[in-house]
């Protein structure tokens, strides 16, 4: 859950990985050009693929003002997996939803059904954004949230039937990390 955690903090990293690895690397301004992202997103996404060993300069290239990003070993073996992901999110249409910050460790954590309690304590959000993370993921469709009768009454989530391919490729993103 960690590793999801980390690389779901930036937006952006998913689509990174997935473009370096089409491309077999990229510079830095044809790369924001390429994904229409700006350049202060790209600069720290790249810096938390590089931190966490995903992607590094390209040490032969070029002029050190003007680096090339490339994968490391490590990032060759995580990036196709992040362009199966986006891929199961386009065909879904819920690229934009699922690719904030919270959302792919709530996917991760929604295995069974849970109660709001323990996915708060599974994912270690702010009860805050957890709250919103699941409202957006309920009114796109990939979360079900129940409310059960009782005293007191009781509100669990899971993922809905259409979105357990979604929790396949997610939990093997978590795998290649």
């Amino acid at each position: 859950m960690e590793s999801i955690s980390v690389l779901s903090r930036h937006r952006w990293a998913l689509p990174i990985l997935s473009q370096l690895a089409a491309t077999g690397g990229s510079r830095f301004v044809p790369l924001a050009n390429q994904l229409g992202l700006s350049r202060d997103a790209l600069r720290q996404t790249l810096d938390t693929l590089i931190d966490v060993g995903l992607v590094m300069r390209n040490p032969g290239y070029g002029h050190p003002s003007r680096p090339e990003y490339v994968l490391t070993e490590h990032g060759q073996r995580v990036a196709p997996v992040c362009a199966s992901v986006l891929q199961e999110l386009r065909r879904h249409g819920v690229e934009g939803g699922v690719l904030k910050k919270w959302s792919m460790p709530i996917v991760a954590a929604l295995t069974a059904e849970r109660r709001y309690g323990e996915l708060r304590r599974a994912v270690g959000a702010t009860p805050r954004a957890l709250t919103l993370a699941l409202k957006e993921l309920v009114g796109l469709g990939v979360v079900e949230r129940r409310v059960h009768d009782g005293f007191p009454p009781s509100t669990t989530y899971r993922l809905t039937p259409q979105s357990r391919s979604l929790l396949r490729q997610v939990t093997r993103l978590a795998a290649a990390l």
